[in-house]
């Protein structure tokens, strides 16, 4: 029997707190990050590679730049969109084009039953376009869709690619815009409450990234 004791109450706090601190950490570290010269670049790769592989979408970097530098909120909206847009085409490409090399992978990493890819072709025969909408705006991670759409048209789907840049573009635009101008608008407070309630608004971020990944692979 061992005779180490348990860990204080101290300790086991301080432990499952453990994954707050490292936010806390990495949002200390972006509010710094954005008064860098090269802050506009990184939020620019970070959009377009969430839109085609990347697990972590550019909201937190837009909000804190944005919270940081109220008066640019809507230019790095416009970066964030863009990028995330051209981010979807490559998506489109690797789906339409490298499916077997790339694709494939992705898919096993994001969807390992492929219970997610029927799924997804079954939402967009219902719905069209409108599912990819869906997808451009809220949690739902947007690469997969981006993928299954360019592969969907290698098979034949009717899908034309101006109408899949368009969905893409209206859907991050409306999810980008509207958080670049909330923080144009309110930048300073937004900045405070952060500050204020930043442990709920770390547990709120987590729980819609999860929250994305379940609602793709269980709502149908």
């Amino acid at each position: 029997m061992s005779d180490t004791p348990p860990p204080a109450p101290a300790a086991r706090t301080r432990s499952l707190l453990h994954p707050l601190r490292w936010m806390r950490s990495a949002y200390d570290w972006m509010m710094r990050f954005a008064d860098k010269p090269y802050a506009g670049r990184a939020l620019f790769g970070l959009s377009f590679a969430e839109a085609s592989f990347f697990p972590i979408p550019p909201d937190p970097l837009l909000l804190v730049m944005g919270a940081k530098h109220p008066q640019r909120a809507l230019a790095y909206a416009g970066i964030t969109t863009l990028a995330s847009v051209l981010g979807a085409m490559l998506g489109w490409v690797i789906g339409m084009f490298l499916m077997d090399v790339v694709g494939e992978p992705l898919l096993d990493l994001y969807d390992s039953d492929r219970a997610t890819w029927v799924r997804i072709q079954d939402w967009f025969n219902e719905y069209g376009l409108f599912a990819l909408l869906i997808a451009a705006i809220t949690p739902i991670p947007f690469k997969v869709f981006t993928i299954a759409i360019g592969a969907m048209a290698k098979e034949g789907a009717q899908i034309g690619f101006p109408a899949f840049v368009g969905a893409c573009a209206l859907g991050r635009g409306l999810r980008f815009f509207t958080e670049g101008f909330l923080l144009r608008s309110f930048g300073d407070p937004v900045v405070v409450w952060m500050e204020k309630w930043f442990d709920w608004v770390a547990v709120g971020f987590t729980v819609l990234l999860v929250g994305g990944f379940v609602a793709l692979k269980y709502i149908g």
